[in-house]
């Protein structure tokens, strides 16, 4: 079975703790990534080498990798250089992900897109737009995703709910649908399921505790 289509059906962990809190340690990650195999998911997304390393020493499911990168002249942040690209597959991951709008940032993503293909992984593009999927599929991604709807300023919106819209935009334009980005509840996975994705990816509710400490927090807080 291609890696593909071992997400088929399934979910995806994203195992990124908040930057720089305590649980932000490449053992902590391959910790956490190791619970959600366990928990039923089939593939993670991990973020830096290290954390990459130390996790695909432990697990057989397919790793997405990506690198975040805060640069002083671009919002892009997710697998900005070439070089990230050939580290991250050199690491271990199966897929790579790249911000997949066409947004300016360090090397352009045709080329980030062609690094991956070069080197034997498959693509997925974090895409904000239907455009965004369109033009990445055109030039050789296998995964379209909604990870950056409601993130860029073309589509900032009031709305802290998922794109399902998008979802069913993107079903329609073939490759493999990747729902991601604010699937929060397992009723909203659900959802996006129904509304086209092959698979989906969660990620603050499940290993950004801080975070889903501080909804129950707020809630107990706001009732009394």
């Amino acid at each position: 079975m291609s890696v593909v289509e071992r997400l088929r059906g399934g979910l995806v962990a994203s195992c990124q703790p908040v930057d720089n809190g305590p649980m932000d340690r490449p053992d902590i990650v391959a910790a956490m990534a190791q619970a959600a195999v366990a928990g039923g998911a089939v593939g993670l997304r991990i973020e830096g080498m290290a954390n990459l390393r130390a996790t695909r020493r432990l697990v057989d499911v397919p790793i997405i990798g990506i690198v975040k990168r805060n640069l002083d002249d671009s919002p892009v942040r997710i697998t900005v250089t070439v070089a990230d690209v050939i580290a991250l597959i050199e690491a271990g991951a199966d897929i790579v992900a790249y911000d997949a709008t066409p947004r300016p940032r360090t090397d352009k993503r045709e080329d980030i897109l062609a690094a991956i293909l070069a080197h034997g992984a498959i693509a997925m593009a974090d895409c904000a737009t239907e455009e965004d999927a369109r033009a990445a599929l055109a030039a050789g991604a296998t995964v379209i995703g909604t990870t950056l709807s409601g993130y860029t300023a073309e589509t900032a919106s009031d709305d802290d709910g998922p794109d399902l819209a998008l979802l069913g935009r993107f079903r329609d334009l073939g490759g493999f649908v990747m729902a991601e980005g604010r699937f929060n509840l397992p009723a909203l996975a659900a959802e996006a399921m129904r509304a086209g994705a092959d698979a989906v990816t969660v990620g603050s509710a499940l290993t950004r505790m801080e975070i889903v400490t501080g909804w129950f927090a707020d809630a107990v807080r706001g009732a009394r």
